[in-house]
Parts: C-alpha cells; structure tokens; sequence
C-alpha cells in the first residue's frame, strides 16, 4: 500500500528531516528587523530550493516587503486541491539573557528542539512540506493536487500577503485550506481547532494642557491625561468581567449546547491552570467556565499604557499625555468594523472634561468557526488519529490568524487547524521550543491527511 511506503519513507528520512529543519532554523528571518530582510530572502530562497528538489514548480514571488515562496502540483485529475499555507518568518528573539542556548542555533534538550521558530512556524510548517515529499519520492506523485503558500510577513501584520491572495484568487482556488500554527491541547492530547476569535485593536492618545505641570501648582484646575485616561479604561469592562460598550454583545453567537458539553469534558484543571501561572483566582465573565472564557467569548484587555514619570524616586508632574493600548478578542458574527464604531462611541461619551482624545484604529480581524462535521474536518481526524494514535480532541483558541479569515473572505474556503506544538512551546518568548516527536507525528498526519482528502465526501 502508498501509505506503508509512506511512513517506511518518513522513519527512514527522519534525521535528514530534523537536519533540514536546523538549517532552516539558523537562518535568522525576522521579519519586523530591517536588518535581517537578507535572511528573510535567504529563509525564502531554501524553502523554494527545498520544494523544487522534490520536482515542484516552485518559485519566489517578490512583494512590497518580504517574499512570498509559491509550489504547486495539479497533476491529480478530479481530485480535491489542497492550500497549504504557512510562514518562514519569526518574531525577534530579545531579550536575549533569558535564553539558554542561542536563538538561532538549534539545540536538542529532552527531546526538545529550542530555537526561534522552532514551532511557530518553521517547525510546523515544515511537516507539511515533507509529507508532500514522502509522497513524491515513493510515488511519483500526490493524492491530491496541492499549492503550498509560504510567506514571509506573518508576524508583521502580513498585509502583502491579503494583497496577493485577493489578486490570485482564481490561481490559488482550493477545496481545503490546511494551517499548523497552532497548538495540542496538551501533551499526548492532540487537538484540530475548529475556532479562532477574532480582534480589534486600537490605541488611545490623551491630551491635557499644551505642556507638563506642577501637580502642586496646578492640581486640581487642569485634568490630568493619566487620571483620565484611567477612568476610560476602566470603564470599557465591568468588575465581573462583562464588557461595558452598548451593543457589544448584540452580534454575539451563543455557544451551542454541545459546545459547552465538549467544553466541559475536555481534560483540564482550573488547580492545575492557577498553580501554573501563580494566581489565586481565575477571573472572567461570569456563567462561564474557564475554558469557554478563553477560547468562546469575547474580551478586552489594556496592553500597554505611558504617560507621566515613571523612573526611580518621586516627581510631582501633572503630565500633559497618555496613552494605551488595548484590544478586544471576538467571537463568531462580530463585525470588527462594527465594534470599532461601538467602541469610539463609548470612549468618546465617556472622556472626562478637560482632555481632548486620538482613536487609533489598527488590526481587524473576524472570528472564524469551522463545520465539524464536513468532510474535510472528517478526513483530518482520521489522519491525526493515525500518527498520534487517539482521536483529537475539538478546541477553541482564544488567539487570532488573521490568515484564515483572509483565506476564507477571497477564495470562500475554510481552514484545517492542525497544531503539533504545546501549550508550553514558548513561542513569541525566550527559549522557544518544539518535541521533535510531535515534529514527525505531525510529517505523518499531513501525509495521511493528502490520502485521507483524497477520498473524503
């Protein structure tokens, strides 16, 4: 059968598979650093060299930015096609004293891979691009038609990549999307998500006087920014976590009754979860649990927040200005063009006399919620089960891939959210890191999922 020759292929090549991986690695790609763009083009130029090595036409495709790294193989006549995305570039990896191996030299601890991009996405992406090797090397050709899609601005925003895509929509046509940038629910308890929230970000400038004051001078007279701006804030959620802005909750979608069943029975301790992060309560919304907070409803949460002094020892200053920045995460039917108007309404009712204040719009991005029961779902189940032997577990996430609902608004098809990584995998922070177990059963669900998308209906 394909299949054992298949997996006889991935067990055999799995040291050349971890070896490559490496490389790719060392290559610094951080996309948000004007001085690492040459290694943003060099992590293109491998991936593109990687996939025609396997007898793909592949190519780079140059943008505004970095490059995006485009293969194909549409030689399976009336089978469904496949869109396999991802990105090669990475977050930077400051600050650099937490880590405890350089974050581009890839060090094996514990079965563990530690490096920048270790998972998210270099590691994940990767196994994708070998199943689709597997195949080509002991067969000759896919189950599937297949386009791989790998850019290389993810962490910035990706807005090149929205700009092609709604420009080729009639090249990248697919039945099925397929992504790994997200996570196992835990370890030994693979996972395929079938939500993602979505989010509205925004940033918020106070202003006051025309300069800064003696607090004792003139407080009292003139409205400080940062009381101010402190009292908007505070007024966005209430004490039990519910949202405060008028009809932020009118397009909400209700969790279904069987959504809160798979919720519930999902193995997880909320002793566990506070013993983890060192809190001693958990907080949210009330009426639900946990679980459903983090991953069903919507948020909002301050990020960030500047103004006034803040160095050592006291200084009395009424401070001119002050900001922040904030976000809501949303959940299936929020319009984030609708919540942004919402949100400026309240804040605009709700600024103290006195101060003047700046709405800043940035990133948009809807919720998206996947059919369990299409036959592409189906399909990725048994090919997760087949690799990690059990069945996956059905989640939620709380986190946003602008992509997918990119993939979905151009070419009207829905996304496989396949995450190999874990929870801990540290991605975005120091000491990174990705189970090279989870590494190749991952090789070996995108190869069974080819087979099993070939058949699905």
């Amino acid at each position: 059968m394909s299949l054992e020759r298949i997996d006889a292929y991935l067990e055999s090549h799995a040291k050349d598979f971890e070896e490559q991986l490496k490389t790719l690695i060392r290559i610094p790609s951080v996309s948000a650093q004007p001085d690492h763009d040459p290694d943003t083009r060099r992590a293109a130029e491998f991936i593109r060299d990687d996939l025609a090595a396997m007898g793909l036409d592949a190519r780079i495709i140059p943008t505004k930015r970095h490059p995006i790294v485009y293969a194909e193989s549409l030689g399976a006549a009336g089978k469904p096609t496949v869109l396999v995305y991802g990105h090669y570039d990475v977050q930077p990896p400051e600050p650099l004293e937490p880590w405890l191996s350089p974050p581009f030299e890839p060090t094996v601890r514990d079965g563990n891979l530690y490096a920048r991009g270790a998972t998210d996405d270099k590691g994940q992406m990767f196994t994708h691009l070998k199943a689709v090797e597997a195949w080509l090397k002991t067969t000759g050709g896919l189950p599937v038609n297949v386009k791989i899609l790998i850019e290389g601005e993810e962490e910035i925003g990706g807005v090149n990549l929205e700009t092609y895509v709604a420009e080729n929509a009639e090249a990248l046509a697919c039945d099925y999307a397929v992504i790994s940038d997200t996570s196992q629910f835990a370890p030994g308890k693979p996972a395929i998500t079938y939500g993602l929230k979505g989010l509205a970000y925004f940033e918020i400038h106070v202003q006051g006087a025309n300069r800064d004051l003696h607090s004792g001078t003139y407080g009292g007279a003139v409205a400080n920014p940062l009381n101010a701006l402190a009292s908007i804030l505070a007024g966005l959620k209430g004490p039990d976590g519910r949202i405060l802005v008028d009809g932020f909750y009118d397009a909400v979608r209700p969790l279904e009754d069987w959504e809160r069943e798979a919720f519930a029975e999902l193995p997880f301790s909320e002793e566990e979860f506070r013993a983890d992060l060192g809190v001693g309560e958990v907080f949210g919304e009330a009426g639900y649990s946990t679980l459903e907070r983090k991953g069903a409803r919507p948020t909002c949460d301050v990020h960030g927040l500047w103004g006034g002094y803040a160095g050592p020892g006291p200084k009395t200053v009424l401070p001119c200005k002050a900001g922040a920045k904030f976000s809501f995460r949303l959940v299936p039917d929020q319009d984030p063009a609708e919540v942004e108007k919402l949100v400026r309404k309240h804040i605009e009712a709700n600024t103290p006399p006195g101060v003047t204040v700046e709405f800043i719009s940035h990133q948009g991005s809807p919720a998206v919620l996947v059919d369990v029961d299409s036959p592409g779902f189906r399909a990725a189940v048994k090919a997760v089960e087949a690799s990690f032997g059990v069945a996956p577990l059905f989640i939620r996430e709380g986190g946003s891939i602008p992509v997918v609902g990119l993939l979905k608004r151009h070419l009207k098809v829905d996304t496989l959210l396949l995450g190999w990584g874990q929870n801990d995998d540290n991605l975005h922070g120091p000491n990174e890191k990705f189970s090279l177990a989870d590494f190749h059963r991952g090789i070996r669900a995108s190869a069974h999922l080819l087979d099993e998308l070939s058949r699905a209906t």
